[in-house]
Parts: C-alpha cells; structure tokens; sequence
C-alpha cells in the first residue's frame, strides 16, 4: 500500500516525517505533497484528485490534511469533500462501509493543537517548560485553546527562553513531533486523525 498526503504547509510536513514511522506499518510507502499555502491546496485539489482518479493504482489511498484556522469547519470540509466527489473519489464520509480512496482532515484549529496534545514531547524537546503545563484549566483541551495554537505555543516558549525573535515554525514542529507518541495524545483533532488513517489501512 502507498499513501499520498496532501498537506498545506512545511511544518505539517515536517511533522508528519517524524510521526508517519510511529503511526504506520514499515511496509507502508508513503509520500508528502507540500503545497505551501492554504488557499493553494483548496485551489489545486480539484484538478489534483481528478489527475489522480485517472490513474490510481487500487492499493493507493489519498489523505487530505488541512488546517482548521477559525474557519467554519463545516463548510470547509464540504469542501474538500466537494473535490473528492467531482473526481469520482469515494471519502471515508461518504463511503458507508465501503471501500474509501480518500481520507479528508481537519486539523482543529492548528497544528500546535497536536502538540498542545502532548506535553510530555514539548518538554523533552525544550526542557525549560514546565511538566504541569498540561494540567492548567487553558491547556487541558487542546483543540479549544484561544488566541490561535500557534501564538500560544510561541508564548510559552518564549516565557522559558526560547526564540526571543519569533516561532520558527518547521523548526519547532521537527523538534516535537521528534518526541511525540501517538496513543498518548490529547487532542481530539489528532485522535480523528489516527483513527482515521487507521481506517483507511484496513480497507
């Protein structure tokens, strides 16, 4: 089996190249598609998924992966799912027990959620934060932090030391996701994920 990811930018892609190897089978292949920008995968993904419906071998499978980013998760998964459906691709939504060649994925509401969801990898990647950060009432849901994850997470790092001159956001997701353990995680949004992908595998 081989899975293609789309993603929209290079930290989730960083990410993922620490994480893939903990969450799949070695006899899995895999590739990551960075487009670089947002608005540029929803923009490029119709024709994308057509090109692919032309000539997809039957063991390959497609996963979406895109930030929420305060949007109305709703109407950008319609989407993404709208994109599917107009090459003829059958979702994990929309398949009903049947055999599905794309998983679509919204990541709530940014990468650093992931993270948020597991502290013990923030830690061991910049030991000055402190262990009980998951334990306070802001951090324990890490899909419904305010204030954006991202900025959160700059300002915890920069409150112990760290990047005093701004988040170098590939930098951080590598360092991380180096350390993350899937089953351990907190968050909901990386929890859909998994169990997600884990689906599409078993198809």
């Amino acid at each position: 089996m081989r899975i293609e990811f789309l993603v929209e930018e290079p930290s989730i892609e960083a990410a993922l190249e620490n994480l893939l190897p903990k969450m799949l089978s070695p006899t899995i292949e895999t590739a990551i598609h960075n487009f670089h920008d947002k608005l540029n995968l929803l923009a490029k993904l119709p024709a994308r998924l057509k090109g692919y419906s032309k000539w997809l071998p039957p063991d390959w499978r497609i996963v979406v992966l895109i930030d929420e980013d305060r949007q109305d998760c709703e109407m950008l998964k319609l989407k993404l799912e709208s994109a599917a459906n107009e090459a003829n691709m059958l979702t994990k939504s929309a398949a009903a027990g049947q055999r599905f060649q794309v998983l679509n994925r919204i990541v709530i509401e940014e990468l650093e959620a992931w993270f948020f969801g597991d502290v013990e990898a923030v830690v061991k990647a910049y030991p000055r934060v402190p262990t009980t950060l998951a334990e306070k009432e802001k951090y324990r849901n890490p899909d419904a932090i305010i204030g954006g994850t991202w900025e959160v997470l700059e300002r915890v790092l920069q409150r112990e030391g760290y990047y005093p001159g701004g988040l170098p956001k590939i930098e951080v997701a590598r360092n991380i996701s180096r350390h993350m353990e899937p089953s351990r995680n907190r968050s909901k949004s990386f929890n859909h994920f998994m169990t997600g992908l884990q689906a599409l595998i078993e198809e």
